[in-house]
């Protein structure tokens, strides 16, 4: 790609809509340690599909949690132009369009638990392409992977801003994934609204309620399950709020 790392996990910056609107391009700040024991690889068994059905299949199964399965995602970039170790960070969806074959490596990612939903990302799966930390965050677009996780080569790079000195090559601690445009949304999709949902969902019930861009805010890569991705896409087909 052109420009070195875009797609950041290093320390944490707020997004500027909301306290609870934090970008997670650049993670929280823990020990290497630390990382490896929090981090864990996403969850594995059935989900429900569909906001439509949602409230039916609760009811047939007295409403009981049911195992999550991620297979949706949602990967956070900045639009706006800003400087890491005098390198420009910026990468906005119309970056990514004007790349060839509109896709790219989706590269920098410094946190354990977002590289494990790297790792867990299945070709031709889904993502919504967020702007973070800008005047008004929100979803833009839709990307799909087209390559499964590989080495990061910015690890090893040091004139990058994600140089690791402690990665080896013969055992990347990093990897990426490459992406490809698929759509603009048909509407922007901003932070707010969405968080709207996520607060009616939290005190009513619905599938929003645990949407982990309110419970782990700080993470660039965020998994999304079936319910999750088809109640944030209906909201295209609404009026903004």
């Amino acid at each position: 790609m052109p420009w070195p790392s875009r797609k950041r996990d290093k320390g944490a910056v707020a997004d500027k809509k909301g306290p609870d609107a934090k970008i997670a391009k650049t993670e929280e700040k823990t020990s290497d340690k630390e990382e490896e024991e929090k981090s864990a690889k996403p969850p594995a068994g059935s989900s429900t599909s569909g906001w439509k059905n949602w409230k039916k299949k609760e009811s047939e199964s007295g409403g009981e949690e049911s195992k999550i399965t991620y297979c949706h995602w949602l990967l956070k970039s900045e639009p706006e132009s800003r400087l890491e170790k005098g390198v420009d960070v910026k990468f906005s969806v119309d970056d990514l369009k004007a790349q060839p074959n509109q896709t790219t490596c989706w590269d920098g990612v410094r946190n354990y638990q977002a590289r494990n939903f790297l790792r867990s990302m299945k070709l031709g799966q889904q993502a919504f392409f967020y702007h973070s930390n800008c005047k008004e965050p929100g979803i833009v677009a839709l990307v799909k992977i087209v390559k499964e996780a590989y080495p990061d080569h910015t690890q090893f790079d040091q004139k990058d801003p994600h140089y690791d000195s402690t990665s080896r090559k013969e055992n990347p601690k990093w990897s990426m994934v490459d992406v490809q445009f698929v759509r603009m949304t048909k509407r922007f999709i901003p932070l707010s609204e969405i968080k709207a949902h996520h607060l009616a969902h939290k005190a009513e019930g619905g599938p929003l309620k645990d949407m982990m861009l309110f419970t782990r805010q700080r993470l660039s890569i965020q998994p999304l399950t079936q319910e999750e991705f088809d109640f944030v896409l209906s909201l295209e087909e609404e009026k903004p709020r």
